[in-house]
């Protein structure tokens, strides 16, 4: 079974190591969750679907817990910031927030967050203000 950049795999988390977890892909491959990639606890035996981000040289697999592409991500990220939006109206966030802050309230990257701001201000569904992001109404 060929396995390509973008595919949606079923894993299986293994040991913790100094760039992230090794994991077991389909039951067959060996790979690679870095630690830039994860947003949430992880924990050994633990099943988690995660997304082919790139085929090394030597045959193993560098993993990914979001879909590869920017179309999808982006969407993907859009998708998180709404959801927290329409639950509590705005976010006391900005782009100019803490990396830190950022990834506790919607656990994304600040730049994964910025990305989705840009976004969805474009398509005229939030406001941008110096302390907080608010959600504009359905019309």
């Amino acid at each position: 079974m060929e396995l390509d950049v973008g595919d949606k795999v079923e894993l299986i988390i293994g040991r913790e190591t100094d760039l992230g977890f090794n994991v077991l892909i389909n039951d067959s491959f060996e790979g690679l969750l870095y630690e830039n990639e994860i947003f949430e606890p992880l924990c050994r035996n633990m099943k988690k679907d995660g997304y082919i981000k790139k085929i090394r040289e030597d045959g193993k697999y560098d993993i990914s817990l979001k879909p590869q592409g920017f179309l999808k991500v982006i969407d993907s990220n859009c998708a998180i910031v709404l959801k927290k939006l329409e639950s509590t109206g705005e976010l006391h966030l900005s782009d100019k927030s803490n990396p830190d802050d950022i990834m506790q309230q919607v656990q994304l990257s600040k730049k994964a967050f910025k990305k989705a701001l840009g976004v969805l201000y474009k398509r005229k569904k939030i406001m941008i203000e110096s302390n907080k992001i608010v959600l504009l109404s359905k019309k």
